[in-house]
């Protein structure tokens, strides 16, 4: 049972009909070994179901019918328009169940449903830009002369392993398939063990859409067995990842010792939220610095946990802050209104909570929150929590905590919050707020990440990449640009015989 903000139950709806075994050539089957997991909702902390847990037999499985697949040309060889058609099927289909999918997403990881559902329109478009996209992609001629026809082509990488994170489980692997399958690869993909289900059920759909057997796998399963498995393979031709740096610089390895596979990573993060004393609209930057960390739990790779305050404005900011956090306090996942939902896990949970003593004992100041939250439900939930006057070299200041818990950290001139904002391994997004456009353009060119917004916090466009400097990892999800990492270019080059 999931107790609501208000103090009333909201029994957790009827699970039967989510898909729970491993989908491999084009059919739901059980990991070969037959072991299973438990999936368990952080919603109540209640097993809904097991699932099939996919180890490196059913990788071997997975990457055979999808090399298959690839050779025989049935998804790759198509016309792009024709793979087009298909992705635009899968989009409709994925908006047609919705509300489906959303409930799917917060059983799984505790998303509150009207954030579920947005992930889920967040997906439809994505497909819709990649499909739409795809047959507008042109080669070139390459300027070598009379003598010569030269081509450069983009052609399809081939088998692509994906491992993806709990945090977005439908709108992560988006990301990834849509540009990948667009450009006619075919791919295994390893869902995280916290949020499988969804995962499974696009399976389904892309099926239903038309995508040929083989051509998408996905394995449910852990990352030590299956995903290790996927960064080793010897017929994987490219791994693409998102999750922490720690596991990304894993899969660096597992390249290197297997069939040095490209590797694209979306890693951590420890994104500075910059403000200034002349801030614009000091309470709209309060507002989105609060869902900047709050949001999703604040289980977010480009969360703004850094808030980093001009002196001059660090008391109001903080005061304002602790009003606007009142808004973000945990309610049941399955209500409407709720806007702050719960960690994936227990484990997420206590490591949340970890920090946060951690925080305390080096001296930050504990302004809000701090402690576990709705433990009556049975669920994994924490209050949103911030820390004032906190220094950057802190320990809650340099790793990635993800968790809705804010550091902020004061700074007087321009040169110095510049200074602290990069003082981090992490490159992923950033923000500065001020009125000054000579100041946003100055802070913009020397934040050394690989977002950089001006007066509002983490906004972006299907049309724009995503990505990061640093530890935060290699290549670009999202726009044109993210083609290039399923493509890899060939050079035909015709010599112009004379009669």
């Amino acid at each position: 049972m999931a107790t609501t903000a208000a103090g009333t139950t909201t029994p957790l709806p009827d699970t039967s009909r989510f898909p729970r075994q491993a989908f491999v050539d084009g059919a739901f089957v059980d990991a070969a070994s037959g072991a299973t997991f438990a999936c368990v909702s952080p919603v109540s902390g209640e097993a809904l179901f097991d699932v099939a847990a996919c180890d490196a037999e059913d990788v071997d499985r997975a990457v055979a019918a999808a090399r298959r697949s690839f050779e025989t040309g049935t998804w790759a060889r198509l016309a792009p328009r024709d793979r087009r058609s298909v992705l635009l099927r899968l989009a409709d289909l994925i908006e047609r169940d919705t509300d489906e999918l959303a409930l799917m997403i917060t059983l799984d990881m505790g998303k509150p449903i009207g954030d579920a559902a947005g992930e889920v329109r967040g997906a439809v478009a994505c497909f819709r830009y990649f499909a739409e996209a795809v047959d507008k992609v042109y080669g070139e001629v390459g300027p070598t002369g009379p003598s010569a026809v030269t081509l450069v082509t983009r052609e399809a990488i081939g088998v692509v392993g994906m491992v993806v994170p709990w945090n977005y489980p439908l709108l992560m692997p988006t990301w990834k398939l849509a540009p990948a399958l667009a450009t006619g690869n075919s791919v295994v993909l390893k869902p995280a063990e916290q949020s499988p289900i969804v995962a499974l059920a696009l399976a389904a759909l892309a099926a239903e859409a038309g995508v040929p057997d083989g051509v998408l796998g996905v394995l449910p399963g852990f990352g030590e067995t299956a995903g290790q498995a996927i960064g080793r393979h010897m017929d994987v031709d490219k791994v693409a990842f998102t999750g922490s740096s720690e596991i990304g610089k894993l899969f660096l390895v597992y390249a290197g010792q297997s069939n040095m596979k490209g590797v694209q990573l979306e890693c951590g993060g420890k994104s500075p939220n910059v403000i200034f004393g002349d801030v614009p609209d000091v309470d709209l930057a309060v507002a989105q610095a609060a869902e900047g960390i709050f949001g999703n739990s604040g289980q977010v790779c480009s969360a703004g946990s850094r808030l980093l305050l001009q002196e001059s404005i660090a008391d109001e900011v903080l005061e304002k802050l602790a009003v606007e956090a009142a808004k973000w306090q945990p309610g049941d996942p399955l209500d409407p209104a709720t806007r702050m939902g719960s960690m994936v896990d227990e484990q997420q949970m206590a490591r949340v909570l970890s920090y946060i003593r951690t925080g305390t004992g080096e001296g930050a100041e504990l302004r809000l929150g701090g402690a576990r939250a709705r433990e009556a439900s049975g669920g994994f939930y924490v209050e949103p929590t911030i820390f004032g006057g906190a220094r950057n070299d802190m320990t809650i200041a340099q790793e990635e905590i993800f968790g809705p818990v804010l550091t902020a950290i004061p700074f007087g001139s321009e040169e110095d919050g510049l200074r602290i904002a990069n003082d981090t391994v992490y490159g992923l997004s950033s923000a500065v707020w001020t009125r000054d456009i000579n100041k946003a353009h100055r802070f913009a060119r020397a934040i050394r990440a690989g977002t950089v917004c001006v007066n509002c916090y983490d906004w972006g466009d299907n049309s724009l990449p995503f990505g990061g400097f640093k530890q935060s990892g290699i290549g670009r999800d999202k726009s044109i640009h993210a083609l290039e990492n399923y493509t890899q270019l060939k050079t035909t080059y015709i010599n112009v015989l004379d009669d």
